[in-house]
């Protein structure tokens, strides 16, 4: 599979965890040059690449597109997922392809941070975006980025949690590690 590296030329805080766990200032900047590299790399935005869309499901959307390749940001390679979400319930794989940007709701990121970021969940950064690239929020209106819903009993990790490389779609992230 084709890899794509980019590098970052912004600088963000990394920061370590805190009371809060996710949506913090250091998240979203985070989460700002992580868009930004993937914008660079055509993963989303404006022209950007295209796969045939696949059926999902709740959480995400009716139809996905998932790209797995590898991004650099302040000098760290990491894991890079990318899903876009598209809806409403009945949209169809042809109606996506035509129109993309009327059914995209949302695009939903998972980036392997350096070693150390949240060692108990394999040093996942969490991020939805909204199609436009500015973060969505859960309904107590925190930022879904970094860390999200840490210890929570619902949320990005504590589904993700329920397979061994956290990757439902594709065994691609454990081949890598191999």
């Amino acid at each position: 599979m084709r890899q794509f590296m980019f590098a970052a030329t912004m600088v963000a805080a990394a920061g370590g965890a805190t009371a809060q766990e996710f949506g913090t200032e250091a998240d979203a900047a985070y989460a700002d040059l992580l868009w930004q590299v993937m914008e660079a790399g055509r993963l989303v935005g404006d022209g950007s690449l295209m796969a045939t869309p696949y059926e999902g499901g709740p959480p995400h959307g009716v139809m996905l597109e998932t790209f797995y390749t590898t991004a650099t940001i302040n000098g760290h390679t990491g894991d890079l997922i990318v899903k876009r979400n598209y809806g409403p319930e009945g949209v169809t794989a042809e109606e996506v392809l035509a129109d993309p940007a009327t059914h995209l709701g949302a695009v939903t990121v998972m980036f392997r941070r350096e070693a150390g970021f949240d060692p108990d969940n394999q040093d996942w950064f969490w991020v939805k975006y909204l199609p436009d690239g500015t973060l969505d929020k859960n309904p107590a209106g925190m930022q879904l980025a970094g860390r999200v819903a840490k210890g929570a009993e619902q949320g990005c990790i504590a589904c993700h949690s329920g397979v061994d490389d956290y990757v439902f779609t594709s065994d691609h992230i454990t081949a890598m590690m191999q």
